[in-house]
Parts: structure tokens; C-alpha cells; sequence
């Protein structure tokens, strides 16, 4: 997942669309400098924010996902195609969305929020998901933004109920000799009896086929797919899982979530709700998903806590990095944004820290706990399950590094918390966003903040 020279100076460039200054290493503001302008893209006034950037690493050309548009851009932030989204008549209560069935709430036009941009490279095409009638993507061409397809009679079809940008992660993927996968994690807004919070589609080579975005499995006992149990809200109410980032890295897909759970404190005898930062794990090829686990992620640093996941980036190690770490230069490492404590999801704290992991040795953690578990210790437990006690089971096989579950010990979640390295701290200005990549062996990071100040 190293960027491309081109993907990263466009990607450096548009984060202007964003972020207004820039600061020394020193701190001091310093203004662009007078030979090398930033480039600059403003769309229509109307449509509020922009939602979803990438970068065609081939090309260097942008698409961007906003409010009622799609945007196509020249690496130098000139509009070559735009694409209408909306808006449309809608209500949010419609389900299946009255495009499938006559709705009996009253409709009004409704903005088509991007709340997913993915480019599909094998297919040529650009996956572009709204907040439109529960959540449907339109498959377009990445040379014109012609619309291949929009799939939307089928229950499948509906992704999310969630009407935020960012309530939709996807990770693609890919094969050589068959069509690709698209595996969805999605905050599902109290609907657990429509939406699946994680799940895994085809990708079809015809963007109109009949089984795009369908289920990889699906049978009256097992799908490729995780539901939230609905008994879980009646614990926790407002129970629902964000995901952060994801990506795929080996066999297995990751996703980095933020997810309340309800704790005792220490001498209290009563509960009370925080957040939990936590890892979840898949193996690409399980159709069943009984390689779920999810592991709690968190960073320390002279005794506070970072506790709420801010943003995330897979990057390499590089040589100088890996020998500090004791990894190979090729190692995985996860750059992560933590705010300060457990307990303000919507309002972070403006302390944060940038924090790396090892995904060797989260993964080893994982090993270990499956190990345990299938040794008949302990228990599953997952918060989001109504049951923590369930106990693990015993089996006498061997668990190594690529192993992707049985069905039993599944769903399974890891108790003790996987520590981060922290390697720098921001008191008074929130991070809220980073990018990492190596060069010439060093691993750089840059950060954007609550205030709109890029840190390299």
C-alpha cells in the first residue's frame, strides 16, 4: 500500500480542499511557498461538503464524492466529468425504499449524501455508494462517468440506513481468475434485522449483472455476513459498530471500528457506557465468517489514556523504522489517531496522539487468543453479544497463522488490549486524519488537525 509518486503528490495537493495552512516543524505557520502555489477546487456553493476522495494511481486523476455530485478532476484540480446524484424524492423510514414498493411516508427531496468512493481497477469503474433509498451504489465508468450500472431491487442492494458521510467502509478484494469480492462494514442506525454490519458481495464483471453486490454465500443457515443480534440494543440503545478504516493485507481483511460497551468502574456497582477502539479480522476466503475476532487497540502515554480511534493508515516499516522495531522493512505498520479517554465518541477530546502498530503482532495476539479458546478457555467474549459468557469450546487441531475458524468459538473477541507505540503527542489541536508512506527508508506521516494545520 505504498502510494505511487503520482497518487501522492495529488493526494498532498487536494488535502488543501481541506486543510487551510500548513506548519513548520517548528510550529509557526508558514505561508505556501510563492513558486509552488497549492492547487485549489471549489465546488457549487449549494452542495455543502465534499465527502470522499481518490486517486486513480495509474493516471493521477481524482474523483471526488460530494453531496449530489460525483467529480472527475485532472491531476491539476480542472473539472473533466461531473456526475449527478441527486437529489431525489426520499424518506429515510421507506424500507424496502419506495423505488421497490409504494411507501406510505410522506417523501421530500432528499440530498444524495457520497458515503463510499471506491475505484474498482480490474473492471475500470468507479463504485459510488449514497444516502439515497437506504443505501444504494451506482457503478460508473472511470473515463466518462457514464452509469454502468445501479443495482436496487433486491434486499442485497441496500447497504446502509445511515445518512452520514463515512458511515460505509469497503475493501475490494481481488483475483485473477474470477470476480472479485467487495467486503462492506457499515454502521447499521438501530436496523440490525436489514443491515448486515459486515459482509462480503460479488463483484460482477457486468455491472448489471443479476448477483452484483449479492452475498458470496448466502443459505437458510449461514451467510457471508455478520449481524448485530437485536437483543443487543435492548442493553445498549444506541449500540451500533463505526468503522474507521479497513483494508486487506495476506489472507485476511481488517477493519478498525470504534463500538460502545457498557463497563463496571472500579468500586462502582452500577454500569456506564464508553467507547472501545478495536480491530476486527476476517480471513478473504471464509464465506461463512467464523474467522471473525475483534481485538481492543489503544495507546498510553505517561499515563493517559488514548482510547477513541480518530484515523488510521496501512503503511510499509522502511529500513529505519523496522530496525527500531525489531520487523522487517516490509512489515505492515498501522499509523493511528487516538484521542484522549473512552467516553466522548461525538465531542473528542482535543488531546490526541499518533500511535504505530505492528500488525505482526496484533495478528500473533490473535493467534493466541485462538489458541487458548480452542483449548476450552474462557469465554467468546464480545460485547455486542446480548450472552459474554458463552464458553469456548475445546478441539485438538493446530491453529497457525492463516487460520480462518470453524463454526464454533465464532464470533470471537479478544479481552486484554494490544498497546500501540506512541510517537507523538498534540494537546491543543486535535489530529483527526493521517497518511504515511516510506522514503529513502524513512517513514514519514502527515497528520491534519481539528483546525484545518497539516503536520508532516
Amino acid at each position: 500500500l505504498i502510494m505511487s509518486p503520482a497518487m501522492w503528490k495529488w493526494t498532498c495537493l487536494v488535502s488543501h480542499l481541506l486543510l487551510s495552512t500548513t506548519v513548520s516543524p517548528l510550529g509557526r505557520q508558514q505561508p505556501p511557498h510563492p513558486k509552488r502555489p497549492f492547487l485549489t477546487f471549489t465546488g457549487e456553493q449549494a452542495e455543502g461538503n465534499f465527502n470522499h476522495l481518490v486517486v486513480d494511481e495509474r493516471t493521477g486523476h481524482i474523483y471526488l464524492g460530494a453531496v449530489n455530485r460525483i467529480y472527475k478532476l485532472s491531476s491539476d484540480l480542472k473539472v473533466l466529468v461531473t456526475h449527478e446524484t441527486g437529489p431525489d424524492d426520499d424518506n429515510p423510514k421507506c424500507y424496502p425504499p419506495r423505488i421497490v414498493q409504494t411507501c406510505n411516508e410522506p417523501l421530500t427531496p432528499t440530498n444524495n449524501i457520497n458515503k463510499m468512493l471506491l475505484i474498482d481497477y480490474k473492471e475500470n469503474r468507479l463504485i459510488a455508494c449514497g444516502s439515497l433509498y437506504q443505501g444504494i451504489c451506482k457503478l460508473l465508468r472511470l473515463d466518462d462517468l457514464f452509469k454502468l450500472g445501479e443495482p436496487f431491487h433486491k434486499k442485497e442492494h441496500y447497504l446502509s440506513g445511515v445518512n452520514e458521510s463515512g458511515s460505509v467502509f469497503g475493501v475490494i478484494v481481488s483475483y485473477s481468475n474470477m470476480d472479485d469480492k467487495l467486503f462492506i462494514a457499515t454502521a447499521v442506525d438501530g436496523k440490525p434485522e436489514y443491515f448486515p454490519t459486515i459482509s462480503s458481495r460479488k463483484l460482477t464483471k457486468n455491472s448489471e449483472a443479476d448477483g452484483m453486490f449479492a452475498y458470496v454465500f448466502h443459505d437458510e443457515f449461514v451467510a457471508s455476513m455478520i449481524k448485530i443480534p437485536s437483543d443487543t440494543f435492548t442493553i445498549i440503545p444506541d449500540f451500533d459498530i463505526y468503522y474507521i478504516y479497513g483494508f486487506s493485507s495476506g489472507n485476511f481483511v481488517y477493519f478498525l471500528t470504534l463500538q460502545p460497551e457498557m463497563i463496571s468502574p472500579p468500586g462502582s456497582t452500577t454500569k456506564e457506557q464508553v467507547y472501545t477502539s478495536k480491530l476486527v479480522r476476517l480471513c478473504k476466503e471464509d464465506t461463512a465468517f467464523n474467522s471473525y475476532v475483534e481485538v481492543p487497540i489503544g495507546c498510553e502515554k505517561n499515563g493517559v489514556e488514548y482510547r477513541l480511534l480518530q484515523a488510521a493508515y496501512l503503511s510499509k516499516a522502511g529500513a529505519i523504522l523496522a530496525r527500531s522495531l525489531d520487523v522487517g522493512p516490509q512489515d505492515d505498520i498501522l499509523f493511528t489517531v487516538f484521542s484522549k479517554g473512552q467516553k466522548r465518541k461525538m465531542k473528542s477530546l482535543d488531546e490526541s496522539a499518533l500511535c504505530i502498530f505492528v500488525l505482526k503482532k496484533i495478528n500473533d495476539r490473535i493467534k493466541d487468543r485462538l489458541q487458548s479458546c480452542y483449548r476450552g478457555e474462557g469465554t467468546l467474549d464480545l460485547a455486542w453479544l446480548k450472552v459474554k459468557d458463552i464458553p469456548c469450546s475445546s478441539a485438538l487441531l493446530t491453529i497457525d497463522d492463516n487460520f480462518c475458524g470453524l463454526d464454533m468459538n465464532a464470533p470471537l473477541g479478544v479481552s486484554s488490549m494490544v498497546r500501540g507505540l506512541p510517537i507523538f503527542t498534540e494537546d491543543g489541536d486535535r489530529m483527526t486524519s493521517v497518511i504515511a508512506y516510506v522514503y529513502k527508508n524513512h517513514s514519514l506521516a502527515f497528520v491534519g488537525t481539528k483546525s484545518g494545520k497539516l503536520k508532516k
